[in-house]
């Protein structure tokens, strides 16, 4: 998996994944910002409420549960020192569906943190991170 991330001016970034789809970065206006985009760590919040939103309504469909509506709510709370990484995430699912089964849904949550959410994952697992640089001319 690789992306690219080019600057675009003062705070702003555009990233492109590997897929070729685009997003856009941004800091807040106290940190030099234009605030035109997510932050950072906004997008890695997103990305695990995605990633598990994803698995719940592959896995319920496969259980023949139909959703009518789902939303996943997400909140982290941060380490007040730098690095500032996410000390907690509490990941809330509201699923409606006029047939649902509880024990399906909370199966399907379950595997979803357990097994399957590779962005969830990736937060409780310790992750080699290196990094390099080059200068070009």
């Amino acid at each position: 998996m690789e992306g690219e991330l080019v600057w675009k001016g003062n705070m702003l970034f555009e990233g492109r994944s590997g897929t070729g789809h685009p997003v856009l970065f941004d800091a807040h206006p106290a940190s030099g910002g234009n605030d035109v985009a997510a932050t950072p760590m906004e997008h890695m919040l997103l990305a695990v409420a995605a990633c598990t939103a994803i698995d719940v309504v592959a896995i319920l469909n496969k259980m023949k549960q139909p959703l009518s509506e789902y939303r996943v709510a997400i909140h982290a709370e941060r380490a007040p020192e730098h690095p500032r990484r996410f000390t907690k995430v509490v990941i809330t699912h509201h699923l409606k569906g006029d047939q649902l089964d509880p024990s399906a849904v909370e199966r399907a949550v379950k595997l979803s943190d357990e097994k399957y959410c590779s962005a969830s994952a990736t937060l409780r697992l310790p992750t080699e991170v290196t990094s390099e640089f080059v200068i070009e001319k």
